[in-house]
């Protein structure tokens, strides 16, 4: 085989894997992880189960690249938030309720002991944890105006943030994820619209 028909060949099997991480976004949405299957992932994109393996060769890995996939959506340059970035974030999330449907549904079950998300959304907390710290203190200093310190404001931050899209998620007429969030930013400190 030579160098450009392995490249090839490479890429194609980036393509499929990217392709199968959509389809299993989707069909977590719809099931959520315990109630979709690597059948019903491989029938969405044309394979078997089997060449489905071939990809990802347990429903844990494709679960951890499902996840991972998500992650880098949010990323934002050199891993480190601003405070007025946040109320974009939010607002680019309610532009996308299958995603944010998935990433809930995913963190609603991994809270259950020896469920494979589990380890992966503990270590996405410790580090979403510090890097609201770091944005909080880069606005605030060490204390915000509220009195409280970034490190016990950060928790409160997240929950916050992850609170909304359950709500919304519910009842999208009735809350207004990115206002309701705004109004938070406003009780921290922060006066910008």
């Amino acid at each position: 085989m030579s160098y450009g028909d392995a490249m090839n060949a490479r890429t194609r099997s980036e393509e499929r894997r990217a392709e199968i991480v959509r389809a299993a976004l989707e069909v977590i949405a719809e099931r959520g992880y315990r109630g979709a299957s690597l059948a019903a992932v491989a029938e969405r994109v044309g394979l078997t189960q089997q060449g489905l393996l071939h990809h990802f060769p347990t429903k844990d890995a494709l679960l951890v690249a499902v996840l991972e996939e998500r992650d880098k959506w949010d990323a934002v340059p050199n891993g480190s938030w601003r405070v007025d970035l946040l109320a974009s974030l939010v607002e680019y999330n309610a532009m996308r309720p299958g995603i944010i449907q998935t990433f809930s549904a995913l963190l609603g079950e991994s809270v259950t002991e020896g469920h494979p998300a589990r380890e992966y959304f503990t270590d996405r907390y410790t580090r979403v944890r510090a890097s609201m710290t770091v944005a909080l203190r880069a606005e605030y200093g060490d204390r915000l105006p509220n009195g409280l310190s970034p490190e016990r404001t950060a928790p409160l931050l997240v929950a916050v943030m992850d609170g909304l899209q359950y709500q919304w998620l519910l009842d999208p007429e009735s809350v207004d994820m990115p206002g309701a969030f705004r109004d938070f930013l406003r009780l921290l400190g922060e006066t910008a619209e």
